[in-house]
């Protein structure tokens, strides 16, 4: 973060603090690899990233969401059963009181389950091929909106 309070030079959005982000892989899915280049490239933009590993439960993601004070949470699902885990995670995390959380991820989710899926209260869907600058500029301008001093 630069002392002016972007998050990178020559960017023209100024966030209060860095935004800080916990990357999970849900379920039984084993493949990790996209999960680990979006933390490492959310890190690189100035944000806290938490990384929780693989084969997570809806349960431990939204409890380590509130213990980490996180504002962003971000799903990994390739195992086809995000209309079950983004929409329990997003339950989780309002009767916890966090209503204010962004859950946001990807994966491969087909367009119409991803229009359902933000009707439900989740942000932004990204497929696969997605460049991790279209992430980094989504939570940056979420951030913007939603964070406080």
């Amino acid at each position: 973060m630069t002392a002016s309070g972007s998050l990178r030079p020559g960017r023209g959005r100024q966030l209060p603090r860095p935004v800080r982000v916990l990357v999970a892989k849900p379920g039984l899915d084993g493949h990790d690899r996209g999960a680990k280049v979006v933390a490492a490239a959310l890190r690189d933009a100035g944000m806290e990233v938490v990384y929780t590993g693989l084969h997570q439960t809806p349960e431990m993601i939204a409890t380590a969401a509130v213990q980490e004070d996180v504002d962003v949470v971000g799903l990994s699902i390739l195992s086809g059963a995000h209309m079950t885990l983004f929409p329990r995670v997003r339950t989780l995390l309002d009767e916890m009181g966090r209503p204010e959380v962004l859950v946001t991820g990807g994966g491969i989710i087909p367009a119409e389950d991803m229009a359902a899926l933000q009707d439900r209260g989740i942000g932004r869907l990204f497929g696969p091929g997605t460049r991790t600058s279209d992430l980094v500029e989504y939570i940056e301008s979420w951030a913007a909106e939603h964070l406080e001093p």
